[in-house]
């Protein structure tokens, strides 16, 4: 036997060894997806359209399993002490990933030592809306009338330190504005202070205000993603606006126990990207107001950590805290 033929033999050997160990015939059994909210909002609607599509893919069951309260805590730390074996995944938020390590002091997970990325699940572009009876039409006019009348202006949020708050208070800290935060607890009551006229500004994913987009009951400014979001191309990015770099969509990610072997990783990360790109999903998904994404496990980590790094700071700058 010449020494090419024994080091491809070897090779091999090694190869399947590794995968007999970590991840022959994976998945062997139903694979769980925890989700730490509760059943029904965006992002469990997102992994049961993608746990049923990866489910008929793969002859093998997706389990959602709701873990609810506390900011997502419960439900992020039993993923990360989960065995690392495929079997256990996290449907995380930017919340979770990139936010939470600012606003609790102590957090029973660390998102990059705990977790190994797979890929980001989708974009939800936020959309800046306005209650019509503020008097400016445009992105421009409102940055104006509020430097015109500093203080009298508010904005609601779902939340003190959630990504609809900080997107706003970047907004406050690029252009120097005077504007009053009302944190409210979720989008279902955030969404009807600003119909009700409670809040003058909000930012919201589409879906929400749609309908009274159509009636004038809200105006939409522009949107808070880098690029145009395909769901309303004609509103211009706070970005092509005026304050460069500005990206502040809510994301939801998949992620796997650290440890988790990279056969695995790299299996799941190519399940769920085939499953990202069905029409039946990319349908679904567009009601929701999610732009897929379906990058690599690395550019999904890098995002990630440059997320820590400008949200820490804006959680530092604008004084958020759990409520």
């Amino acid at each position: 036997m010449n020494h090419l033929m024994r080091t491809l033999i070897g090779s091999a050997m090694l190869l399947a060894g590794s995968l007999g160990v970590h991840a022959e015939d994976f998945p062997t059994r139903p694979i769980r997806m925890i989700v730490p909210y509760a059943a029904g909002g965006l992002p469990d609607t997102m992994a049961r359209t993608l746990g049923q599509r990866m489910s008929d893919d793969l002859g093998q069951q997706f389990v959602i399993e709701n873990h609810a309260g506390a900011g997502g805590l419960p439900g992020c730390e039993l993923v990360a002490k989960a065995n690392p074996d495929g079997y256990t995944l996290l449907i995380g938020d930017v919340g979770q990933v990139s936010i939470n390590p600012f606003l609790y002091k102590h957090l029973p997970y660390d998102p990059v030592r705990d977790y190994k990325p797979i890929t980001l699940l989708g974009l939800s572009p936020l959309f800046l809306t306005l209650h019509p009876s503020v008097p400016a039409k445009t992105y421009q006019e409102l940055i104006a009338l509020i430097r015109a009348h500093p203080g009298e202006y508010n904005y609601g949020s779902s939340g003190s330190g959630s990504v609809h708050h900080l997107a706003v208070e970047a907004l406050k800290y690029a252009l120097k504005l005077d504007i009053v935060h009302v944190p409210f607890k979720g989008t279902g009551q955030s969404v009807p202070a600003l119909l009700g006229g409670q809040v003058a500004i909000l930012y919201s994913a589409l879906p929400s205000i749609a309908p009274h987009v159509k009636t004038g009951k809200v105006r939409l400014l522009a949107v808070s993603t880098l690029e145009r979001s395909p769901q309303a191309p004609e509103i211009p990015t706070v970005a092509e606006l005026g304050i460069a770099g500005y990206d502040y969509p809510a994301e939801i990610g998949l992620l796997a126990p650290v440890g988790t072997p990279p056969a695995v990783i790299s299996f799941l990360h190519a399940t769920v990207v085939r499953a990202l790109k069905h029409p039946d999903v990319v349908k679904r998904f567009a009601t929701l107001g999610i732009d897929p994404v379906g990058n690599s496990p690395e550019a999904y980590g890098e995002r990630i950590r440059t997320g820590m790094v400008k949200y820490g700071e804006l959680v530092r700058i604008s004084g958020a805290r759990v409520d």
